[in-house]
Protein backbone atom coordinates (compact mmCIF):
# COMPACT_ATOMS: atom_id res chain seq x y z
CA UNK A 1 0.00 0.00 0.00
CA UNK A 2 1.28 3.40 -0.95
CA UNK A 3 -0.10 6.54 0.57
CA UNK A 4 0.30 8.85 3.54
CA UNK A 5 0.38 6.25 6.32
CA UNK A 6 2.16 7.23 9.51
CA UNK A 7 0.72 10.73 9.86
CA UNK A 8 -1.23 12.18 12.76
CA UNK A 9 -4.82 13.34 12.35
CA UNK A 10 -6.77 15.47 14.81
CA UNK A 11 -10.51 14.85 14.55
CA UNK A 12 -12.89 17.42 16.04
CA UNK A 13 -16.12 15.74 17.15
CA UNK A 14 -16.85 12.33 18.62
CA UNK A 15 -20.11 11.63 16.82
CA UNK A 16 -20.61 9.04 14.09
CA UNK A 17 -18.68 11.06 11.50
CA UNK A 18 -15.72 11.80 13.75
CA UNK A 19 -15.44 8.32 15.20
CA UNK A 20 -15.74 6.58 11.84
CA UNK A 21 -13.08 8.89 10.37
CA UNK A 22 -10.72 8.09 13.22
CA UNK A 23 -11.37 4.36 12.80
CA UNK A 24 -10.60 4.54 9.09
CA UNK A 25 -7.41 6.56 9.54
CA UNK A 26 -6.21 4.30 12.33
CA UNK A 27 -6.78 1.37 10.04
CA UNK A 28 -4.47 2.75 7.33
CA UNK A 29 -1.70 3.43 9.81
CA UNK A 30 -2.39 6.96 11.03
CA UNK A 31 -2.21 8.12 14.61
CA UNK A 32 -5.53 9.72 15.61
CA UNK A 33 -6.69 12.07 18.34
CA UNK A 34 -10.43 12.67 18.66
CA UNK A 35 -11.56 15.76 20.57
CA UNK A 36 -15.11 15.41 21.88
CA UNK A 37 -16.69 18.33 23.70
CA UNK A 38 -19.03 16.19 25.83
CA UNK A 39 -17.70 15.01 29.18
CA UNK A 40 -18.45 11.36 28.45
CA UNK A 41 -19.13 9.18 25.40
CA UNK A 42 -22.62 9.41 23.99
CA UNK A 43 -25.04 6.76 25.23
CA UNK A 44 -28.39 8.40 24.46
CA UNK A 45 -30.39 7.99 21.28
CA UNK A 46 -33.13 5.95 19.68
CA UNK A 47 -32.53 3.99 16.46
CA UNK A 48 -30.59 4.49 13.27
CA UNK A 49 -31.03 2.95 9.82
CA UNK A 50 -28.12 2.24 7.50
CA UNK A 51 -28.72 1.66 3.81
CA UNK A 52 -26.31 -0.48 1.75
CA UNK A 53 -24.08 2.49 0.93
CA UNK A 54 -23.38 3.01 4.64
CA UNK A 55 -22.90 -0.73 5.15
CA UNK A 56 -20.22 -0.78 2.44
CA UNK A 57 -18.51 2.18 4.08
CA UNK A 58 -18.57 0.32 7.41
CA UNK A 59 -17.07 -2.74 5.72
CA UNK A 60 -14.25 -0.59 4.36
CA UNK A 61 -13.70 0.75 7.87
CA UNK A 62 -13.48 -2.83 9.15
CA UNK A 63 -16.50 -2.74 11.47
CA UNK A 64 -19.33 -3.91 9.20
CA UNK A 65 -19.68 -7.35 10.76
CA UNK A 66 -19.63 -5.93 14.28
CA UNK A 67 -22.51 -3.63 13.34
CA UNK A 68 -24.47 -6.46 11.68
CA UNK A 69 -24.28 -8.54 14.85
CA UNK A 70 -26.16 -5.78 16.69
CA UNK A 71 -28.68 -4.97 13.96
CA UNK A 72 -31.94 -6.12 12.46
CA UNK A 73 -32.39 -6.21 8.69
CA UNK A 74 -35.32 -5.04 6.58
CA UNK A 75 -35.96 -4.33 2.92
CA UNK A 76 -35.86 -0.62 1.98
CA UNK A 77 -39.38 0.75 2.31
CA UNK A 78 -40.61 -2.29 4.24
CA UNK A 79 -44.21 -3.15 3.52
CA UNK A 80 -44.67 0.06 1.53
CA UNK A 81 -46.41 3.37 2.03
CA UNK A 82 -49.80 3.88 3.70
CA UNK A 83 -52.23 6.67 4.52
CA UNK A 84 -53.23 7.26 8.18
CA UNK A 85 -56.35 5.12 7.63
CA UNK A 86 -54.15 2.21 6.62
CA UNK A 87 -55.03 2.43 2.93
CA UNK A 88 -52.06 1.48 0.82
CA UNK A 89 -50.50 4.31 -1.17
CA UNK A 90 -47.55 2.42 -2.60
CA UNK A 91 -46.66 -1.24 -2.90
CA UNK A 92 -43.43 -2.64 -1.48
CA UNK A 93 -40.36 -2.47 -3.69
CA UNK A 94 -39.73 -5.37 -6.05
CA UNK A 95 -37.74 -7.96 -4.03
CA UNK A 96 -35.82 -9.10 -7.11
CA UNK A 97 -34.79 -5.52 -7.91
CA UNK A 98 -33.48 -5.07 -4.37
CA UNK A 99 -31.78 -8.44 -4.37
CA UNK A 100 -29.95 -7.79 -7.65
CA UNK A 101 -28.44 -4.62 -6.22
CA UNK A 102 -27.84 -5.93 -2.70
CA UNK A 103 -30.09 -3.22 -1.22
CA UNK A 104 -30.93 -3.72 2.45
CA UNK A 105 -31.36 -1.66 5.60
CA UNK A 106 -29.64 -2.38 8.90
CA UNK A 107 -31.40 -0.96 11.97
CA UNK A 108 -29.84 -0.78 15.41
CA UNK A 109 -29.87 1.49 18.45
CA UNK A 110 -27.73 4.54 17.76
CA UNK A 111 -25.68 4.09 20.98
CA UNK A 112 -24.69 0.62 19.75
CA UNK A 113 -23.17 2.09 16.59
CA UNK A 114 -21.26 4.63 18.67
CA UNK A 115 -20.00 1.81 20.87
CA UNK A 116 -18.77 -0.29 17.93
CA UNK A 117 -16.85 2.68 16.54
CA UNK A 118 -15.32 3.60 19.90
CA UNK A 119 -14.19 0.02 20.50
CA UNK A 120 -12.38 0.03 17.14
CA UNK A 121 -10.18 2.96 18.23
CA UNK A 122 -6.80 2.52 19.92
CA UNK A 123 -6.69 3.26 23.67
CA UNK A 124 -6.39 6.93 24.48
CA UNK A 125 -7.42 8.16 21.04
CA UNK A 126 -10.71 9.66 22.27
CA UNK A 127 -10.43 12.69 24.55
CA UNK A 128 -13.75 13.68 26.11
CA UNK A 129 -14.40 17.04 27.72
CA UNK A 130 -12.20 18.59 25.02
CA UNK A 131 -13.85 21.62 23.45
CA UNK A 132 -12.02 22.71 20.28
CA UNK A 133 -12.09 26.49 20.00
CA UNK A 134 -9.65 27.34 17.21
CA UNK A 135 -7.79 25.77 14.29
CA UNK A 136 -4.60 27.41 13.00
CA UNK A 137 -2.58 26.54 9.91
CA UNK A 138 1.01 25.31 10.19
CA UNK A 139 3.51 24.94 7.32
CA UNK A 140 2.85 21.18 7.05
CA UNK A 141 -0.27 20.68 9.14
CA UNK A 142 -2.59 22.42 11.56
CA UNK A 143 -2.94 23.09 15.28
CA UNK A 144 -6.13 22.78 17.30
CA UNK A 145 -6.53 24.76 20.48
CA UNK A 146 -9.03 23.23 22.89
CA UNK A 147 -10.27 23.60 26.44
CA UNK A 148 -9.87 20.45 28.50
CA UNK A 149 -9.75 19.34 32.10
CA UNK A 150 -6.25 20.83 32.42
CA UNK A 151 -7.24 24.17 30.96
CA UNK A 152 -6.32 25.30 27.47
CA UNK A 153 -4.18 22.91 25.45
CA UNK A 154 -2.94 22.59 21.85
CA UNK A 155 -2.60 19.47 19.71
CA UNK A 156 -0.99 19.50 16.28
CA UNK A 157 -1.44 17.17 13.33
CA UNK A 158 -0.66 16.65 9.68
CA UNK A 159 -4.40 16.87 9.09
CA UNK A 160 -7.46 18.19 10.95
CA UNK A 161 -10.89 16.73 10.25
CA UNK A 162 -13.77 18.90 11.47
CA UNK A 163 -16.73 16.62 12.17
CA UNK A 164 -18.23 19.04 14.66
CA UNK A 165 -21.81 18.92 13.49
CA UNK A 166 -24.45 21.13 11.94
CA UNK A 167 -23.36 24.19 13.92
CA UNK A 168 -19.68 23.58 13.18
CA UNK A 169 -17.45 26.18 14.76
CA UNK A 170 -14.70 25.23 12.31
CA UNK A 171 -16.95 25.86 9.30
CA UNK A 172 -17.94 29.28 10.61
CA UNK A 173 -14.31 30.27 11.14
CA UNK A 174 -12.77 28.94 7.92
CA UNK A 175 -15.76 29.33 5.60
CA UNK A 176 -17.06 32.72 6.81
CA UNK A 177 -18.91 33.30 3.54
CA UNK A 178 -21.07 30.20 4.08
CA UNK A 179 -24.70 30.55 5.13
CA UNK A 180 -25.57 29.39 8.65
CA UNK A 181 -27.91 26.43 9.14
CA UNK A 182 -31.63 27.12 8.74
CA UNK A 183 -34.67 25.43 10.23
CA UNK A 184 -36.22 22.95 7.83
CA UNK A 185 -39.76 23.63 9.04
CA UNK A 186 -40.24 20.30 10.75
CA UNK A 187 -39.19 18.44 13.86
CA UNK A 188 -38.81 14.74 14.69
CA UNK A 189 -39.78 12.56 17.60
CA UNK A 190 -38.00 9.22 18.01
CA UNK A 191 -38.61 6.28 20.29
CA UNK A 192 -38.16 2.54 20.81
CA UNK A 193 -41.23 0.45 21.58
CA UNK A 194 -40.42 -2.35 24.02
CA UNK A 195 -42.02 -5.74 24.53
CA UNK A 196 -43.15 -6.04 20.91
CA UNK A 197 -41.85 -8.62 18.45
CA UNK A 198 -39.36 -6.81 16.24
CA UNK A 199 -39.01 -9.91 14.07
CA UNK A 200 -42.66 -9.61 13.03
CA UNK A 201 -42.35 -5.91 12.09
CA UNK A 202 -41.76 -5.49 8.33
CA UNK A 203 -41.25 -1.76 8.65
CA UNK A 204 -42.99 0.89 6.63
CA UNK A 205 -44.02 4.54 6.40
CA UNK A 206 -47.29 6.41 6.69
CA UNK A 207 -47.87 9.88 5.25
CA UNK A 208 -50.57 12.24 6.45
CA UNK A 209 -51.17 15.96 6.08
CA UNK A 210 -47.88 17.53 7.12
CA UNK A 211 -47.12 14.38 9.11
CA UNK A 212 -45.14 11.18 8.72
CA UNK A 213 -44.73 8.08 10.89
CA UNK A 214 -42.08 5.45 10.18
CA UNK A 215 -41.34 2.16 11.90
CA UNK A 216 -38.46 -0.30 11.69
CA UNK A 217 -37.57 -3.57 13.43
CA UNK A 218 -34.81 -3.85 16.01
CA UNK A 219 -33.21 -7.01 17.38
CA UNK A 220 -35.24 -8.68 20.10
CA UNK A 221 -38.56 -7.43 21.37
CA UNK A 222 -38.19 -3.85 20.18
CA UNK A 223 -39.30 -1.62 17.29
CA UNK A 224 -37.77 1.73 16.40
CA UNK A 225 -40.15 4.47 15.27
CA UNK A 226 -39.93 8.10 14.23
CA UNK A 227 -42.65 10.73 13.84
CA UNK A 228 -42.26 13.92 11.81
CA UNK A 229 -44.44 17.05 11.87
CA UNK A 230 -44.37 20.61 10.61
CA UNK A 231 -43.86 22.64 13.78
CA UNK A 232 -42.75 26.17 14.66
CA UNK A 233 -39.03 26.44 15.24
CA UNK A 234 -38.18 25.94 18.88
CA UNK A 235 -41.61 24.58 19.84
CA UNK A 236 -41.40 22.45 22.98
CA UNK A 237 -43.99 20.27 24.66
CA UNK A 238 -44.52 19.41 28.31
CA UNK A 239 -44.96 15.74 27.44
CA UNK A 240 -43.47 14.57 24.15
CA UNK A 241 -44.98 11.11 24.47
CA UNK A 242 -48.44 12.60 24.88
CA UNK A 243 -47.83 14.94 21.93
CA UNK A 244 -46.92 12.04 19.66
CA UNK A 245 -49.98 10.14 20.83
CA UNK A 246 -52.19 13.19 20.18
CA UNK A 247 -50.90 13.58 16.63
CA UNK A 248 -50.57 9.91 15.61
CA UNK A 249 -52.50 7.83 18.15
CA UNK A 250 -55.58 7.44 15.90
CA UNK A 251 -53.59 6.21 12.89
CA UNK A 252 -53.68 2.64 11.62
CA UNK A 253 -52.26 -0.35 13.50
CA UNK A 254 -49.65 -0.94 14.78
CA UNK A 255 -48.87 2.76 15.29
CA UNK A 256 -50.99 3.34 18.45
CA UNK A 257 -49.60 0.17 20.04
CA UNK A 258 -46.00 1.16 19.28
CA UNK A 259 -46.48 4.56 20.87
CA UNK A 260 -48.13 2.99 23.92
CA UNK A 261 -45.26 0.49 24.28
CA UNK A 262 -42.63 3.24 24.38
CA UNK A 263 -41.43 4.44 27.81
CA UNK A 264 -42.64 8.06 28.01
CA UNK A 265 -39.34 9.35 29.39
CA UNK A 266 -37.40 7.96 26.41
CA UNK A 267 -39.14 9.83 23.61
CA UNK A 268 -36.66 12.20 22.00
CA UNK A 269 -37.61 15.37 20.13
CA UNK A 270 -35.51 17.79 18.12
CA UNK A 271 -35.82 20.35 15.36
CA UNK A 272 -34.25 19.56 11.99
CA UNK A 273 -31.76 22.03 10.53
CA UNK A 274 -29.94 22.02 7.20
CA UNK A 275 -27.41 24.07 5.27
CA UNK A 276 -29.38 26.23 2.81
CA UNK A 277 -26.56 26.54 0.26
CA UNK A 278 -23.93 23.98 -0.77
CA UNK A 279 -20.37 24.79 0.21
CA UNK A 280 -17.94 25.56 -2.62
CA UNK A 281 -15.38 23.20 -1.13
CA UNK A 282 -14.94 20.85 1.83
CA UNK A 283 -11.21 21.51 2.25
CA UNK A 284 -9.22 24.52 3.47
CA UNK A 285 -5.48 23.95 3.67
CA UNK A 286 -4.94 20.84 5.83
CA UNK A 287 -8.47 21.08 7.28
CA UNK A 288 -11.36 18.99 5.93
CA UNK A 289 -15.05 19.24 6.79
CA UNK A 290 -16.95 15.98 7.18
CA UNK A 291 -20.51 14.86 7.93
CA UNK A 292 -23.04 17.45 9.07
CA UNK A 293 -20.31 20.08 9.27
CA UNK A 294 -19.97 19.79 5.49
CA UNK A 295 -23.48 18.93 4.30
CA UNK A 296 -26.10 19.06 7.06
CA UNK A 297 -29.31 17.75 5.52
CA UNK A 298 -32.86 16.93 6.53
CA UNK A 299 -33.66 13.43 7.78
CA UNK A 300 -36.23 12.80 5.05
CA UNK A 301 -34.09 10.22 3.25
CA UNK A 302 -32.39 8.82 6.34
CA UNK A 303 -28.98 9.66 4.86
CA UNK A 304 -27.35 12.03 7.35
CA UNK A 305 -25.26 9.42 9.16
CA UNK A 306 -24.91 7.32 6.01
CA UNK A 307 -23.26 10.21 4.17
CA UNK A 308 -20.92 10.83 7.10
CA UNK A 309 -19.85 7.18 6.92
CA UNK A 310 -19.25 7.53 3.19
CA UNK A 311 -17.16 10.64 3.88
CA UNK A 312 -15.02 8.74 6.39
CA UNK A 313 -14.37 5.82 4.05
CA UNK A 314 -13.58 8.04 1.04
CA UNK A 315 -11.19 10.19 3.08
CA UNK A 316 -9.41 7.09 4.36
CA UNK A 317 -9.20 5.61 0.87
CA UNK A 318 -7.82 8.87 -0.54
CA UNK A 319 -5.13 9.09 2.13
CA UNK A 320 -4.24 5.44 1.55
CA UNK A 321 -3.88 5.98 -2.20
CA UNK A 322 -2.15 9.38 -2.41
CA UNK A 323 1.43 10.11 -1.49
CA UNK A 324 0.77 13.52 0.11
CA UNK A 325 -2.00 15.01 2.20
CA UNK A 326 -3.01 17.94 -0.07
CA UNK A 327 -3.53 15.57 -3.02
CA UNK A 328 -5.58 13.22 -0.85
CA UNK A 329 -7.75 16.08 0.38
CA UNK A 330 -8.29 17.30 -3.18
CA UNK A 331 -9.42 13.80 -4.12
CA UNK A 332 -11.76 13.65 -1.09
CA UNK A 333 -13.31 17.00 -2.01
CA UNK A 334 -13.75 16.02 -5.65
CA UNK A 335 -15.37 12.68 -4.82
CA UNK A 336 -17.59 13.73 -1.94
CA UNK A 337 -19.01 17.17 -2.72
CA UNK A 338 -21.17 16.35 -5.78
CA UNK A 339 -22.76 13.24 -4.30
CA UNK A 340 -23.35 14.47 -0.75
CA UNK A 341 -24.76 17.80 -1.95
CA UNK A 342 -27.05 16.10 -4.47
CA UNK A 343 -28.40 13.83 -1.73
CA UNK A 344 -28.94 16.83 0.56
CA UNK A 345 -31.01 18.51 -2.17
CA UNK A 346 -32.97 15.31 -2.82
CA UNK A 347 -33.68 14.98 0.89
CA UNK A 348 -35.08 18.50 0.99
CA UNK A 349 -37.35 17.75 -1.98
CA UNK A 350 -38.52 14.53 -0.35
CA UNK A 351 -39.46 16.43 2.80
CA UNK A 352 -41.47 18.92 0.76
CA UNK A 353 -43.34 16.03 -0.84
CA UNK A 354 -43.96 14.05 2.34
CA UNK A 355 -44.94 16.95 4.58
CA UNK A 356 -47.16 18.88 2.21
CA UNK A 357 -50.26 20.36 3.86
CA UNK A 358 -52.15 21.72 0.82
CA UNK A 359 -55.24 19.58 0.29
CA UNK A 360 -55.37 19.52 -3.50
CA UNK A 361 -51.66 18.76 -3.76
CA UNK A 362 -52.08 16.02 -1.16
CA UNK A 363 -54.85 14.40 -3.21
CA UNK A 364 -52.70 14.52 -6.32
CA UNK A 365 -49.68 13.19 -4.43
CA UNK A 366 -51.60 10.29 -2.97
CA UNK A 367 -53.17 9.42 -6.32
CA UNK A 368 -49.78 9.42 -7.98
CA UNK A 369 -48.37 7.20 -5.26
CA UNK A 370 -51.35 4.85 -5.34
CA UNK A 371 -51.68 4.33 -9.08
CA UNK A 372 -48.18 5.06 -10.33
CA UNK A 373 -45.37 2.58 -10.82
CA UNK A 374 -42.96 2.12 -7.89
CA UNK A 375 -40.05 1.95 -10.34
CA UNK A 376 -39.05 5.59 -9.95
CA UNK A 377 -38.80 5.14 -6.19
CA UNK A 378 -36.80 1.95 -6.64
CA UNK A 379 -34.37 3.70 -8.96
CA UNK A 380 -34.01 6.46 -6.39
CA UNK A 381 -33.15 3.97 -3.65
CA UNK A 382 -30.63 2.30 -5.96
CA UNK A 383 -29.06 5.65 -6.86
CA UNK A 384 -28.40 6.33 -3.19
CA UNK A 385 -27.77 2.84 -1.84
CA UNK A 386 -25.87 1.09 -4.64
CA UNK A 387 -22.61 2.91 -3.94
CA UNK A 388 -19.08 1.65 -3.38
CA UNK A 389 -15.99 3.20 -1.88
CA UNK A 390 -14.08 4.54 -4.92
CA UNK A 391 -11.17 2.36 -5.99
CA UNK A 392 -7.69 3.84 -6.41
CA UNK A 393 -6.84 4.97 -9.94
CA UNK A 394 -5.84 2.03 -12.10
CA UNK A 395 -7.24 -0.55 -9.69
CA UNK A 396 -10.19 -2.85 -10.22
CA UNK A 397 -10.47 -3.49 -6.49
CA UNK A 398 -12.87 -1.33 -4.43
CA UNK A 399 -10.33 -0.93 -1.62
CA UNK A 400 -6.66 0.07 -1.51
CA UNK A 401 -5.78 -3.18 0.23
CA UNK A 402 -6.67 -5.85 -2.30
CA UNK A 403 -9.13 -7.32 0.21
CA UNK A 404 -12.74 -8.02 -0.67
CA UNK A 405 -14.24 -5.95 2.13
CA UNK A 406 -17.37 -4.74 0.38
CA UNK A 407 -20.42 -6.95 0.60
CA UNK A 408 -23.21 -7.39 -1.86
CA UNK A 409 -21.16 -6.59 -4.97
CA UNK A 410 -22.41 -7.87 -8.28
Amino acid sequence: MTGTSGGHAVVIGGGIGGLSTAVGLHRIGWRVTVLERAARPREAGAGISLLTNAQRALDWLGVGDAVRRRAATMTPGGEGLRAPSGRRLQRPADPEFLRERGLTLLILPRPDLHRVLREALPPGALRTGADAVQVDDLPDGAAVRYRGENGEEVVTGDLVVAADGTNSRTRRARWPESSPPVYSGHSVWRGIAEGVDGRAEPGGSTWGRGLEFGRMPLPGDRVYWFAVANTPEGARYDDDHAEVSRRFGSWHDPIPALIAATPPDRVLHHDVFELPEPLPRYVSGRVALLGDAAHAMTSDMGQGACQALEDAAVLGAALAAETDVPSALARYDEQRRPRSQAIAQASRRMGELKLNERRLELLLRNAKMRFGSPRAGQRGVAGVGDWHVPAPAGSSDPTPYGAALNRGER
